[in-house]
């Protein structure tokens, strides 16, 4: 007699899983993923979240979770690098296009969702040096990509030879960080930030 029966998420994950030489299923990663960023957006801790409460929100069991990630630290590293997306990649015709386009790629559609969750990812990297560590790891390639922009800039003459370049890259990022996180000051608009924010600094910077 047939049966029929309903197949969940993790049910499916775990099939083709088990089929050989199949890769594990990239809905059930997405789906976990989002889940981590949903509840952190809501308000949940990094310190509080469960991977019970990840399962429950992703529709699949915690054994699904725990096949793909050993912990939860790894699980919310994996969800910081899913919200910051795919590497920039410069053109590198023009330093102030380029810092442009890097400083937009920090302002994306679901900043302030995701500025959400950098707070509530911020205790956690206060409180555990490994958690800030991992972490570093994730954001040190974006960063170096800024760098690489400024120090062709000074290299073709563009910008000042006794550039900071640390500073400078910290006086890009820092403010971005916080009106994406805080939205700390309303009255700066976000339409043309990008462009406001790298012609301020290179007012100063430029050669």
């Amino acid at each position: 007699m047939n049966r029929m029966t309903t197949v969940s998420v993790d049910d499916a994950a775990d099939q083709e899983r088990k089929a050989p030489g199949r890769p594990r299923d990239a809905r059930a990663d997405a789906a976990i993923i989002e889940a981590v960023l949903d509840l952190l957006a809501a308000g949940q801790s990094a310190d509080a979240l469960s991977i019970e409460a990840v399962a429950a929100r992703a529709g699949v069991g915690k054994a699904t979770i725990y096949r793909r990630w050993p912990n939860k630290e790894a699980l919310l590293i994996d969800a910081v690098a899913t919200m910051k997306g795919p590497l920039p990649m410069p053109a590198g015709e023009s330093v102030r296009d380029d810092l442009v386009m890097l400083v937009a790629a920090m302002r994306n559609k679901r900043m302030e969702e995701y500025g959400k969750v950098t707070a509530c990812l911020l205790p956690e990297l206060l409180k555990r040096p490994e958690m800030y560590r991992i972490y570093r790891s994730v954001m040190e390639p974006r960063r170096d990509i800024m760098r690489q922009v400024l120090r062709r800039g000074v290299e073709n003459g563009e910008l000042r030879a006794d550039l900071d370049i640390e500073l400078t890259l910290l006086m890009l990022a820092g403010p971005t960080i916080t009106q994406n996180m805080l939205r700390w000051n309303p009255n700066v608009p976000d339409e043309g930030y990008a462009e406001a924010l790298v012609d301020a600094v290179l007012r100063g910077a430029a050669a």
